[in-house]
């Protein structure tokens, strides 16, 4: 016969081992691919190149924001990309056409990012259809709202006002104004999540709904709020992109949704939610920006760099699916 005390002190340990491999495996696999393309590329290990990587990822870190609290509510959102586009070309087109002010045509553009997030939220929660096919269909309706308030051309003219954000420095420094609203957002989504009572929610409904719902929480609401916030996060983002390029090109940011899972999936966070973290998150991020300037550097093709990441995704959904089986 087993002993009850030995069996209990194994599945304890199990416990243990995998906590550590989800909160420290990101760090391990970051720290990794930064010596390994330290060795690879002559340019890496360089100042400039590190400033240049976190301008890179800024934008992708805004939607990864987002993305981690949707994941955490075992939900998905596949429009953010559109999101992003919809929300830029509306901030785009009321400055240069409607005859709006800036900052006006900004708080527009914010305003419609969460307000198609919470119309996600309520899609999912009321007419009880899953994440994945209702943010599918925000996807293919916004991109095409983009399409029709531009007349399927780039928006050029943008106010200077507008640009700045995305794409200055600080002063005279080199740290870009959008590293600072990156980071700006990233400890709003830590306070937001470790802090107060909504996070404590969100971590509750990814991990049981039903659960959640029987003692009290208000499982629709949560749900609603956190896709609300990641449309919020995505007009961020299309606002800091709209600077980047000086335009606001209709098909910007496609394929945003596939790198910002990678990234929330790369920090550690569960993809069945209810266990995560912001700052995972963050250093999953960073594992995409080192990842693709290495790769540039190297003068690796983009088509093979498109091999990488779609390779990426599926080793990372896989070690996803044994550490729940393991140790869950």
């Amino acid at each position: 016969m087993s002993n009850p005390t030995v069996t209990k002190s194994k599945e304890k340990s199990a416990l243990s081992m995998g906590i550590m491999i989800q909160r420290f495996s990101p760090v391990f696999i970051l720290l990794a691919l930064i010596t390994f393309m330290s060795f690879a590329a002559d340019a890496f290990f360089q100042v400039a190149n590190f400033i240049n990587i976190i301008r890179q990822i800024a934008i992708l870190g805004v939607v990864a924001m987002g993305m981690t609290l949707v994941i955490l509510t075992a939900g998905i959102d596949l429009s953010v990309g559109s999101l992003m586009a919809i929300s830029a070309g509306v901030m785009g087109v009321a400055a240069t056409e409607w005859g709006v002010t800036p900052v006006l045509s900004v708080a527009l553009g914010l305003l419609v990012g969460a307000a198609l997030g919470v119309t996600n939220g309520i899609i999912i929660t009321k007419g009880k259809i899953q994440p994945f096919i209702a943010t599918l269909g925000m996807m293919v309706a916004a991109r095409g709202l983009v399409l029709l308030l531009t007349g399927g051309l780039a928006v050029r003219g943008i106010p200077e006002a507008m640009l700045t954000v995305g794409s200055r420095f600080v002063g005279t420094t080199r740290i870009p104004q959008s590293a600072i609203v990156f980071s700006a957002v990233a400890i709003v989504g830590f306070v937001l999540l470790v802090k107060t009572t909504l996070g404590r929610n969100i971590m509750a409904v990814g991990g049981n709904a039903e659960a959640s719902r029987t003692s009290g929480i208000r499982v629709d609401r949560t749900k609603i709020i956190v896709y609300g916030i990641c449309g919020f996060f995505c007009a961020i983002a299309g606002f800091l992109y709209m600077g980047r390029v000086n335009s606001v090109p209709p098909l910007m940011a496609q394929g945003m949704e596939l790198q910002a899972i990678t990234a929330v999936a790369l920090g550690g966070t569960s993809l069945a939610g209810g266990n995560g973290s912001i700052v995972g998150t963050v250093i999953g991020v960073l594992t995409i920006g080192v990842l693709n300037n290495g790769l540039n550097l190297m003068d690796v093709s983009a088509a093979w760099q498109q091999v990488i990441l779609g390779f990426m995704i599926i080793v990372v959904v896989i070690l996803d699916s044994w550490r729940r089986r393991r140790f869950d």
